[in-house]
């Protein structure tokens, strides 16, 4: 199925579905509305590579960006509608073609394309392909979720994110490229780093054989053509783009996709909020643009659907989360601080009231043999500075007391034992049990908390921080601490759930080496992480 066009609609389903505004800058005259029959390009147009993401069973999403001058201002592209032929095969070599059709890639999108291909069979991989003039892209592969309640002897799926462009190589997006047959791949969060680029990146940019970009001025993102470039910047990486063509990505934003640690109207420098909204439009339209969301996440000024459900047969239910988007304020004036009063307050939300109610509803229906929550921040609690002073990070939700009891207490009383928690964030692996209770190590365990550490961010660290035998020690429910860059990867069947923590001893240069650090299983009927 083609992508949604809004020509075709009515202006009152226009106003429904987008707003008033969508309708003024979608509602072109009929001369602008014309497609490039037959472009002619400065230079490749498929720079930015194909992703495809959020499978379901009867389909995905594909994407693909137009970008001849990927870094150059207006990307080498007129700004006009380009018309982009897109096909879906059953086969890698395009000999049974399933789907085709055309999308348009509008300038006001940046030349995006998202297609939502339906129609196709279950729990099988389909390849796909885009062609806009003379021009073919590379081919991605991705496959649909199993039919709906049907059963499921396995999955197998990548987690990964926060990849720091001039922290390190994309190794490990290469590595999980290479492996086999995965069903989808969760990206946590922390896309890009709204930061200015470091001289290190134009160090080693003759590294990943790039074009020589335009120079960044070490300011941080404001306007979309900035968002823009960022994004054209790390989807240049070969790496990077061997991963989005190998399978599905199911993405969430953190923080770094609009600015460091923002919540709700609110960044980190005091700006007024109605100045910061601006700021979030212009990274919500950008990530919207370059990654591969369905049209349920089109932005709206600031707001982006982003939570959302997943369902893999009877297997899994994953609910994906925004602990962003409608997070109350971070207490103590944010940071790795001592316990405060603003932490216990039972204002205080990290996923707001709306999207809180949706989660608990999608629990209490959840008949999947197993429940994931993929997130972006830390779960657990956990105290970061080991001796008398307790220390804790006003970022996760171990400032959010109330709202973290609210939702381990569901969990709880409801005997919902079968919970894993994936999350990012912290540029390290921290795997461990999620307790009832804060700070009690006889507390019953509620679920297991997988958190991965980053793609490149950190660099390359090692095997533990300083002080992390300490932390170790002072949080018996932790089992895992690592310092190392890399992913997980998951395994699930309906008697165990095993995570293999995968690390990389060096991403400062590229060539890598990829190790299995631990392996961690669960039985659906005990939460907490076991040695393999």
């Amino acid at each position: 199925m083609p992508i949604l066009d809004p020509f075709r609609l009515g202006r009152r389903q226009l106003l429904k579905t987008f707003g008033a505004a969508a309708v003024t800058a979608l509602s072109l005259p009929p001369t602008l509305r014309q497609s490039l029959a037959q472009p002619v390009f400065v230079a490749p147009p498929f720079q930015l590579g194909v992703a495809a993401g959020d499978p379901a069973p009867d389909g995905f999403v594909i994407w693909t960006r137009l970008a001849p001058q990927p870094l150059e201002p207006g990307y080498g592209m007129p700004a006009q509608p380009v018309e982009v032929d897109w096909q879906v095969a059953a086969d890698d070599r395009f000999r049974t073609v399933v789907q085709k059709g055309t999308a348009v890639a509008r300038p006001e999108l940046g030349h995006a394309v998202h297609v939502e291909v339906a129609g196709l069979e279950p729990g099988r991989p389909y390849w796909y392909r885009f062609v806009a003039g003379t021009e073919r892209s590379m081919v991605g592969r991705a496959r649909t979720a199993p039919a709906f309640g049907a059963p499921v002897d396995r999955l197998r799926f990548a987690v990964g994110g926060c990849q720091a462009y001039e922290h390190g190589h994309y190794t490990a997006w290469r590595c999980i490229s290479d492996e086999d047959d995965l069903d989808f791949i969760y990206h946590y969060g922390d896309y890009i780093y709204e930061g200015g680029v470091r001289s290190f990146y134009f160090d080693r940019h003759e590294e990943r054989t790039l074009p020589t970009p335009r120079p960044f001025d070490g300011k941080e993102l404001y306007s979309l053509d900035e968002y823009r470039r960022r994004y054209a910047l790390y989807k240049l990486d070969p790496n990077l783009q061997m991963a989005h063509a190998s399978a599905a990505f199911i993405p969430a934003w953190d923080d770094h996709e609009v600015d460091n640690n923002w919540v709700a109207d609110r960044d980190q420098d005091g700006t007024p909020p109605e100045v910061f909204l601006l700021r979030r439009i212009a990274a919500a339209q950008a990530y919207y643009e370059n990654l591969p969301f369905r049209r349920s996440a089109w932005p709206l000024g600031p707001a982006m659907q982003i939570y959302r459900r997943l369902s893999f047969g009877s297997l899994l239910d994953l609910h994906v989360l925004d602990t962003r988007q409608f997070r109350t304020d971070q207490p103590c004036g944010d940071g790795f601080k001592a316990p405060c009063a603003g932490m216990d307050a039972d204002t205080a939300s990290v996923l707001g009231a709306e999207q809180e109610k949706w989660l608990y509803d999608g629990l209490a229906a959840s008949k999947a043999r197993w429940t994931g929550l993929a997130q972006q921040v830390m779960l657990m609690d956990m105290d970061r500075e080991p001796g008398e002073e307790d220390i804790r990070n006003m970022d996760s939700w171990d400032a959010y007391r109330a709202a973290r009891t609210r939702l381990l207490s569901f969990l709880h009383d409801r005997r919902i034992s079968n919970t894993v928690v994936l999350t990012g964030d912290e540029h390290q692996n921290w795997i461990g049990e999620v307790k009832l209770r804060a700070g009690d190590p006889d507390s019953p365990t509620v679920a297991t908390e997988f958190l991965a550490t980053s793609i490149s961010s950190g660099a390359d660290g090692g095997e533990i921080r300083a002080n992390g035998a300490g932390i170790l020690a002072a949080n018996p429910h932790l089992k895992l601490l690592n310092d190392q860059r890399g992913y997980h990867l998951h395994e699930v069947t309906p008697k165990a759930w095993t995570a293999h923590v995968k690390v990389l001893d060096k991403v400062s240069t590229p060539g890598g080496t990829l190790s299995t650090r631990a392996v961690f299983t669960v039985d659906p009927k005990r939460p907490g992480p076991q040695p393999a």
